[in-house]
């Protein structure tokens, strides 16, 4: 059988599994059943790349697994051409499914091979978000403010340099808990100064690096 055929079958069969978990949005269900997740997992590991598993990747991180992808996103209540900040490009999956969906994708990664490995990938496969080597924790201030913010590693708190980054309206995704077990939290800026807070299900996710997380 061919190879890209066999994973596109296993891309549909994921899918499935996806809208039987309860995730609804259509432009996420589309867009992960195009990105080739078997690219973003370590040659060893290809074989589950459309298991719904987290998988691991380089220097002790991981590639989340696909329904935490799809439900993150899903709550970030995206439309087309919408400027998103993330932080923890890590493998590049998540980063792919977003410019997938027609967001305009700015990723920043503190672990350099991270970095420089998700950059040539997701260049060779033909996405092009703007991406940054350093500690997203502090976010990108450069091309703030963001109309969505995702973070894709386990935070103390919401650092407030990610809220400020915001812009009035946005919404930011954000496992928030301690090193054991995190509550998905979106952050809604109301105004200047002003947020709203909603928690969601339990997931555990790599810690944070960087100023405004568990290491440095």
């Amino acid at each position: 059988m061919n190879e890209e055929y066999k994973h596109k079958g296993r891309r549909k069969r994921l899918v499935e599994e996806l809208v039987f978990k309860g995730i609804t949005d259509e432009l996420v269900l589309e867009a992960m059943g195009l990105v080739p997740r078997h690219l973003f997992v370590e040659g060893v590991f290809e074989d589950k790349a459309y298991t719904d598993q987290a998988l691991p990747i380089n220097n002790g991180q991981t590639i989340s697994q696909p329904f935490t992808v799809a439900f993150q996103t899903q709550l970030l209540k995206l439309k087309p051409r919408m400027k998103v900040l993330e932080i923890g490009t890590g493998s590049g999956y998540q980063c792919a499914v977003l410019c997938e969906m027609g967001m305009r994708v700015f990723s920043v990664e503190i672990d350099e091979r991270l970095y420089v490995d998700a950059r040539h990938l997701l260049n060779q496969l033909g996405y092009k978000p703007a991406l940054k080597l350093g500690d997203g924790s502090q976010g990108w201030k450069h091309y703030q403010p963001f109309e969505r913010i995702l973070v894709t590693a386990a935070s103390p708190s919401v650092p407030e340099s990610l809220k400020q980054q915001l812009e009035i309206g946005g919404m930011m995704v954000i496992p928030v808990g301690n090193r054991r077990s995190q509550r998905m939290t979106v952050v809604t800026r109301t105004g200047e100064d002003s947020y709203e807070e909603e928690v969601f299900h339990r997931f555990k996710f790599v810690p944070l690096r960087g100023k405004y997380g568990f290491e440095t």
